[in-house]
């Protein structure tokens, strides 16, 4: 990556690409990718300065998150897999 200042002027930031998607992009000069690329990394980089914000003073520790993590994803899986059974037995039903 490289990256040039020069006065008021924006930085500019050279990106590598995968060839395959550098030809999609070398087709279609009629889209602004600068522009494309400029508010996506614009969008993470806010959402990484909000994800520092809230967790600034935080006295979570890795093994809080952790712990934490596996809760909601197993809530999540029980969730979803009582959903799945009662479509399961919804089918049963109209059979």
């Amino acid at each position: 990556m490289h990256i040039n200042t020069c006065g008021d002027v924006m930085p500019n930031m050279t990106l590598s690409l995968p060839e395959d998607v550098y030809k999609i992009v070398k087709a279609h000069n009629e889209v602004r990718w600068s522009e494309i690329a400029r508010r996506a990394i614009e969008d993470y980089a806010k959402k990484i300065a909000l994800l520092n914000a809230m967790t600034h003073e935080s006295e979570l520790t890795e093994d809080d998150i952790t712990a934490l993590d596996h809760k909601a994803k197993a809530g999540i899986q029980k969730h979803y897999k009582n959903k799945s059974s009662r479509n399961a037995i919804r089918k049963t039903d109209l059979s």
